[in-house]
């Protein structure tokens, strides 16, 4: 992984991590029910209207036959499945339970792209994915008598949500590695938003009327550096290097996620939020050791 992808990275997981307390944010200017299918679709349908926008301008030729049918389909599973069980999930849970379940990411990431793609597992991003989970462990308290995940439905419909992730990052890096990784996404999105406007279209436009002018702030910096900008670096990072590495950069969310829903809501710390922390950049330095280069 070159310098400069790893840096970004770092900088979009830092931005990732306050998905979760955004969406709470955002979902209490949301009528109670539909409030899952209308941040995913305005999200994601103006990231999706973005990218289209500034088509004329994105680098590479899109996406055709094979590769355009599999963008589409990349739309109905990490658009429409994948982020309404994720916020689903948040929604119903605690914005820093969802911030430190997103370390398991990268393992069902990793573990998806060692049986599709053939990807090796080395034994350093092995100890690195050991102490990251060690790290998200922690971070959670694992150890106080009362432990107990917020909410048993919450977490596993929240981790679900993983195998759309993945199933995304699979389907779409041998796309991307012979067309332009911001059309792809792009067409992924459309194809997304389409479906989920089939779905809640009308209850959508009723919230966003409803939605003040800060909510419409947070929207469009998810849509725009979250999701149009955020998911095509992921695709030109991982285009040039095994998915696992990069993966390794998910374990950040865990401890940017935990320090942004205690600043944000108020979320309390404890001891253990330290030592997770310790722990994951212990596993980010030995994970990534060796696969850095200029």
């Amino acid at each position: 992984m070159k310098r400069t992808h790893l840096v970004l990275l770092l900088i979009m997981n830092l931005c990732w991590a306050g998905v979760y307390s955004a969406y709470k944010v955002i979902g209490k200017s949301l009528p109670g029910e539909g409030v899952t299918g209308s941040i995913v679709t305005l999200r994601f349908g103006l990231a999706g209207l973005c990218l289209l926008v500034a088509w004329p301008w994105l680098p590479g030729p899109a996406p055709r036959g094979r590769g355009l049918a599999v963008s589409g389909l990349m739309g109905f599973i990490a658009f429409l499945l994948g982020q309404r069980l994720q916020v689903y999930g948040n929604h119903i849970g605690s914005a820093g339970n969802s911030a430190v379940l997103m370390g398991l990411e990268p393992l069902v990431t990793s573990v998806a792209a060692g049986l599709f793609l053939r990807e090796h597992i080395g034994p350093r991003r092995l100890a690195g994915f050991a102490l990251g989970l060690c790290g998200v462990a922690l971070l959670n308290g694992v150890w106080r008598a009362d432990f107990r995940w917020t909410s048993l439905n919450a977490s596993m419909i929240f981790i679900s949500s993983f195998l759309c992730e993945a199933a995304y990052s699979v389907l779409g890096k041998p796309v991307a590695a012979n067309a332009s990784a911001m059309k792809m996404v792009a067409i992924s999105l459309l194809v997304g938003t389409a479906a989920n406007l089939a779905i809640d279209g009308p209850s959508t436009v009723a919230a966003a009327r409803e939605l003040p002018l800060g909510s419409w702030g947070l929207l469009l910096f998810l849509a725009i550096v979250c999701t149009a900008l955020g998911y095509s670096l992921w695709f030109m990072v991982i285009r040039d290097c095994p998915i696992n590495v990069a993966a390794l950069t998910i374990f950040a969310q865990s401890v940017f996620g935990v320090i942004l829903a205690a600043l944000w809501l108020h979320e309390r710390l404890h001891w253990g939020h330290f030592a997770g922390s310790l722990a994951i950049a212990a596993g980010l330095m030995v994970g990534l050791s060796r696969q850095i280069h200029s």
